[in-house]
């Protein structure tokens, strides 16, 4: 089941939101929204719900055993850990490694299993490790109720595709917390901007986008590879901030706060600055779990690059089990490196090519992230810069790339972040906080909400690009 669709729109959510009013009480509420989180997951992956369950199980009973066995507390963290990465590995990654090992041992006939990946697998087992790290870290009491935890790990708004909470983020909301009128207020007023980003924007551009990367390279044009990498630069992102925002707005009708993931990241002046608010859940996650015990920046230069390149090369293997995710992560860890030994310096003084550099790395960076050939992006690449070599094609451009395309094109450039920088800028925000609440806002949201209703009618494209993460 998905946020995009009638299904959840005009009946699990209503359903949920009317049965959430009734029962107040947090206690009797978490069951409810429990229960209505397995229903939402079992929907779409009903042999994968068992796999949900035992995630949250062996968290759960990790933390009991770290908080009452204290002095064995390092010998729980690790099993817990490992059967973690376990189960992720094996759904995730198995013939991911059978296949890399095959190309290293071509002697050698290693099998093949027929692995189907659980949906939002990374995301429920990242969000489930940092519960029992940071209670070994002794930064808050072991959740002992069995079925708070499993909110917290199952809790539907954020369950597919994150963002990727923190049990310190919302653990007293699981005992305290009220459904307001002013919470189902922004809460739904967040869901039909995320709505509207998703159907209106992303949905669009994405048809175009599918069409573009199944063209053979030899058929594409300098002006069709700039297309799909532009195109394609617009889907991911008003895709995956899209149901951040839905998730967020939807926590925040049941009385949870959600921290932002994303803030505009494609205004970013650098890399560095990209990588604060692209996926900010994701980074943070990284950033506290994985550079910071590795030594982070405390033990030198070498060090400090050797651990940036560690973290950018998992990042991208967590976002997929194919070396193309390797590649665009260790592409991004480049970018950072070369930033580090004082290229940033210099983007700091080039007040306008500094952004021209940041989004061209990112939408290069992009092509990688989206095709399953390194040779495929690599044709693209030289394509969007030697288009006076690649100028001839029998496809016809503006059957791909519609008039709906460039408008939907069009207002994600607006919407990412420069009308919103520009708001800000007038008589210091003031224009902005007059417009959030305001009848205009309303009546915006009010044709958001009819047209993407429209839109979904029509059955059209409709999947999450990181429910496949």
């Amino acid at each position: 089941m998905v946020f995009s669709s009638m299904l959840f729109l005009w009946i699990f959510l209503p359903v949920v939101l009317v049965l959430g009013l009734i029962f107040r009480k947090p206690s009797i509420q978490n069951i409810l929204l429990l229960i209505a989180s397995l229903i939402f997951y079992a929907w779409g992956e009903p042999r994968h719900l068992l796999l949900l369950l035992v995630s949250i199980f062996i968290n759960w009973l990790s933390g009991i055993l770290i908080d009452r066995y204290r002095n064995r507390k390092t010998l729980f963290l690790i099993l817990c850990v490992a059967a973690n990465l376990g189960l992720l590995g094996y759904f995730k990654y198995c013939n991911f490694i059978l296949n890399t090992l095959d190309h290293l041992l071509p002697m050698v006939k290693l099998p093949r299993y027929s692995i189907a990946l659980p949906i939002g697998i990374s995301f429920f087992t990242f969000q489930a490790m940092s519960y029992v790290i940071d209670l070994y870290r002794g930064e808050y009491e072991v959740q002992k109720d069995p079925l708070k935890l499993a909110l917290y790990v199952s809790f539907f708004p954020q369950l597919i595709a994150g963002p990727i909470v923190k049990y310190r983020e919302i653990n007293r909301e699981l005992t305290d917390r009220k459904i307001t009128v002013d919470g189902l207020s922004e809460g739904m007023r967040r869901f039909v901007y995320g709505l509207g980003k998703k159907v209106i924007i992303a949905n669009t551009v994405a048809q175009a986008v599918d069409q573009i990367f199944n063209i053979q390279t030899q058929q594409m044009t300098g002006l069709l590879a700039w297309a799909g990498a532009l195109l394609y630069t617009m889907q991911i992102y008003y895709d995956f901030s899209g149901y951040s925002d839905m998730a967020i707005g939807l926590g925040r009708m049941f009385g949870f706060h959600f921290l932002e993931n994303f803030n505009y990241p494609y205004i970013s002046r650098s890399i560095t600055e990209f990588w604060r608010r692209w996926h900010i859940s994701l980074s943070s996650w990284f950033r506290e779990y994985l550079y910071i015990p590795l030594g982070g920046n405390r033990k030198g230069k070498i060090r400090t690059y050797i651990n940036l390149f560690i973290v950018f090369a998992v990042t991208g293997l967590w976002h997929g089990a194919s070396w193309n995710f390797v590649g665009w992560g260790l592409y991004h860890g480049f970018f950072m490196i070369i930033e580090r030994l004082g290229f940033r310096k210099l983007l700091d003084k080039l007040k306008v090519i500094n952004w021209v550099y940041c989004f061209l790395v990112a939408v290069v960076g992009w092509i990688f992230f989206r095709v399953e050939s390194v040779s495929y992006g690599l044709s693209m690449v030289i394509r969007m810069f030697m288009p006076w070599k690649y100028n001839v094609s029998d496809i016809n451009f503006r059957l791909i790339v519609t008039s709906h395309t460039v408008f939907a094109f069009v207002c994600g450039v607006i919407g990412m972040g420069l009308i919103q920088s520009l708001f800000l800028k007038i008589r210091g925000g003031a224009a902005a906080r007059r417009y959030k609440g305001s009848i205009v806002e309303f009546i915006f949201l009010t044709l958001v909400l009819i047209y993407s209703i429209m839109q979904l009618a029509n059955n059209a494209y409709n999947p999450f690009i990181y429910f496949r993460f």
